[in-house]
């Protein structure tokens, strides 16, 4: 059975758990080589026997997002050893504190703008030129839809996400004569650790698991997925496009 991303490249952040973990594994099915970063060892080696039992291969990057160098260097390493990149998923998170804005630590603040913003412009700036030299270069990154609800004390959170927008939107700008595209994918509700810490009191059991809402995501480096500058997002029935 012929393979839909066989011989792609494809780098996934927050790659150890969730979401990322998932995509990482439905990349890995359809033949793409995954470049998982994440900063869990463990959890990393865990997602690489998983990988390996689907028929798939990995390179394993143990780093934090935050450590931008080390970003710059993985951009680098991609250059030497594949000299292309097909596929990037930005998926890496935090969610930070549900505060008062006057009550957010100057820390808190910084790291979920470093981690849900910074982190992605790095990963554009390090990777879009091997990106560029693909055939069918996809970029998704993972949104919420705290960037337009604003929920009270959601607004580290909120205004990362908000940003974020705004920041793949402009890249998918600079993209529009190109054959990348640069595109949103907006989980909604899912049972990660991010939404157990957000919402306590919630079942866990009356949302969608990660494995279910990865599988939709990675419809979206697909070769025949064309769509760029928009927002996608997981529904039961299938993938549709969100307006904001």
């Amino acid at each position: 059975m012929t393979r839909q991303l066989e011989n792609r490249i494809a780098v996934v952040t927050g790659a150890s758990r969730g979401i990322g973990k998932y995509v990482a594994l439905a990349l890995a099915a359809e033949g793409a080589h995954v470049i998982a970063l994440a900063r869990t060892q463990g959890g990393l080696e865990e997602l690489d026997d998983e990988i390996k039992a689907v028929g798939g291969s990995a390179t394993l990057v143990p780093a934090d997002v935050t450590d931008y160098p080390a970003l710059d260097r993985l951009g680098a390493a991609i250059h030497e050893r594949w000299g292309r990149l097909d596929i990037l998923i930005g998926n890496a998170g935090v969610l930070g504190k549900l505060s008062p804005l006057g009550h957010i630590e100057p820390k808190t603040w910084d790291e979920v703008m470093a981690v849900n913003v910074t982190a992605n412009w790095r990963l554009i700036r390090s990777l879009d030129p091997l990106l560029r030299r693909s055939d069918d270069g996809r970029a998704i990154f993972v949104t919420s839809g705290a960037a337009f609800k604003t929920f009270a004390y959601w607004g580290a959170y909120s205004t990362s996400k908000a940003a974020l927008e705004a920041l793949v939107n402009t890249y998918a700008a600079e993209l529009a004569t190109t054959k990348v595209t640069a595109n949103m994918f907006s989980p909604g509700p899912t049972r990660t650790r991010m939404r157990a810490l957000a919402m306590p009191g919630e079942d866990p059991e009356t949302l969608p698991s990660p494995e279910q809402v990865a599988r939709q995501l990675a419809q979206m480096c697909l070769p025949g997925f064309k769509d760029n500058g928009a927002i996608y997002k997981y529904a039961p029935t299938g993938l549709f496009k969100f307006q904001r």
